[in-house]
Order: structure tokens, then sequence, then C-alpha cells
């Protein structure tokens, strides 16, 4: 049984190990493509659809491989795996303070693919399931009572996650909607209203993978990326309208962060995508503006 977890666990490690450490050009989706691989897509995709990689190996199921996280790795534990710990995570949301985020060198996006038959009815059961899982913790108490936990509550956001790091675990290996890896609030007074919810998926998921999550005709995925984390020095750099650091910063690539004394993380965080199910139309459900957007006040 030991020897079970803990090939379960390393496995967990493998897939959420940083970017630098498993694909040299993480910007590019489709850099580890052999020529045949791509014809071979092309010519089974639709007319004008993305070209995007093959499906990696079908992630282990629940069946397949059953995880318990309570027996193999404490909170903490799961904090660190998921990259929501750390000077990268805090520095992360602070450079995003008062920054409307866009498609830019900070950050990557999916595009929208054309719309496949069971696109939309499997977007409405994803839709069904993030209200049902919402709807519970309406009152954000009952939310921490439930193990959610506010991520850098002392830091004033636009959206404020709690987020459940067993949820986000499990969501490395399967995904499953009515266990959102966050909640998303917004503080009113102090009080929160719940506002949405938050999907996760790990760092080298490819794009056909995030599509058998949710959609790719319908919802688009973010991550935040290049981040350059300024030496002790010159922290005064990540801030302002002229900043170098950071995911608000000039510097967008290892070479620049190298020579500037700075430590570079190519991608913070996992791939997220936010839902907004008590919403009425579709692109206020599935909105990329709120969800790029809303981050900090």
């Amino acid at each position: 049984m030991r020897i079970r977890i803990l090939a379960l666990a390393s496995l967990f490690l493998v897939a959420l190990l940083p970017l630098s450490a498993q694909e040299p050009k993480p910007q590019d989706d489709m850099s580890n493509m052999d020529k045949s691989a791509q014809d071979s897509t092309a010519a089974k995709a639709p007319a004008g659809s993305p070209v995007t990689p093959p499906a990696a190996p079908v992630e282990p199921s629940a069946e397949a491989s059953p995880v318990a996280p309570k027996a193999s790795m404490n909170d903490t534990d799961m904090h660190d795996m998921a990259g929501m710990n750390g000077d990268g995570a805090a520095h992360a949301m602070r450079s995003m303070e008062g920054r409307r985020m866009s498609m830019d060198g900070h950050m990557k996006m999916t595009t929208l693919r054309d719309l496949k038959p069971g696109d939309q009815e499997k977007a409405d059961q994803v839709i069904a399931a993030a209200r049902k899982a919402a709807e519970k913790y309406t009152d954000y108490k009952v939310a921490l009572a439930d193990g959610f936990k506010i991520f850098l509550p002392n830091l004033p956001q636009k959206q404020y996650h709690f987020t459940n790091y067993r949820y986000g675990f499990e969501a490395a290996f399967n995904f499953n909607p009515e266990h959102p890896t966050s909640l998303l609030y917004e503080k009113q007074g102090e009080d929160y209203k719940l506002i949405g919810v938050m999907y996760t998926a790990p760092k080298n998921a490819n794009w056909n993978e995030l599509d058998q999550r949710i959609p790719l005709s319908i919802a688009q995925w973010h991550a935040h990326v290049n981040m350059c984390l300024p030496p002790a020095d010159r922290k005064n750099e990540a801030w302002g309208p002229n900043a170098k650091f950071g995911l608000a910063g000039s510097i967008t690539t290892k070479a620049e962060c190298d020579a500037a004394g700075g430590r570079f993380m190519p991608q913070i965080f996992g791939w997220m995508v936010h839902v907004y199910p008590f919403e009425q139309k579709p692109e206020d459900i599935w909105s990329v503006e709120r969800q790029g957007h809303n981050h900090m006040d």
C-alpha cells in the first residue's frame, strides 16, 4: 500500500512540475509535436479549427487509480504542489493589483474552436454542476467550515478565491465539475458575496485535455506565465507603471530575467477557467473579460 501511495504522489509531482523542467518552449502548445502528428490532427479537425496536439495519455480515473489524499499528504503539501504557496504565488497576486490582464507576455489563453456536436450539452452540464456546487456556499462561513481557505485574505482583491486544496489535488487527475478548486467571492463590507467558481487543470495539460474538461468552443482557459521574481534589492521595480518584474513587468523571457538577476517562473499556478453560473447570458457565464480583469482591485 505504501508503495502505491508513493507512486501516486510521484505521478502527481511530475504533473505539476514547473514547465521549465518539462517543456523547453511553454509558450508554444505545439512545440513538442512532430510533423506527422500535426498532419494527422489537421486531417481530423473541422475546417477552421486551430490545430492542437493529440491528447496525452488519459489521466488516471478514480476507478483505475484510487487516490487517498488524506493518507498521502497534508494540506500544506497540497498547497505547495498546487503552486499556491510561497513567494511566487503571493507576488503574482500583488503584481496584478490594479491591472487589467490581457493576452500579453504574461498571460496565455486557449483560442475558441469550432462548435462540435455535444459541446453545448457538455458545457450546460458543467454550468448546472457549478451552480449546484455554488448554491451550497452562498454563506461563505459554510465554505470555510467545509475546508475552503481564503487565498491571501489580507490582500485587497476584486475576487477572493476560497480554495479547496483537496479538490485542487483531485483536479490534477480527473475533472469533477461538482468539485471546483475555488469559490469566487466579492467582498462587501465584512461579508462576502458568492459570484462564481474556478476550475483548474495541471500546468502541463495540453489543449485537447482542457477541451475534454470544458469544450474550447465554449470556454477559454487561461494561465499566468513568464514571471520574473525580483532580486531582494530590486523589489520596488515590481510595482508601478514602469515595473520590470512580476506579472505587470516588462521582463517576459528567462534571458532578460537572468540578466536582471531575477528568478524566472515560466508559469504560475496551473490552467484556470472561471464560471459564473448565476448569470443568465452565455457571454456572462463564461466571461473572459471578467476572469482576466478582476483578479485584483
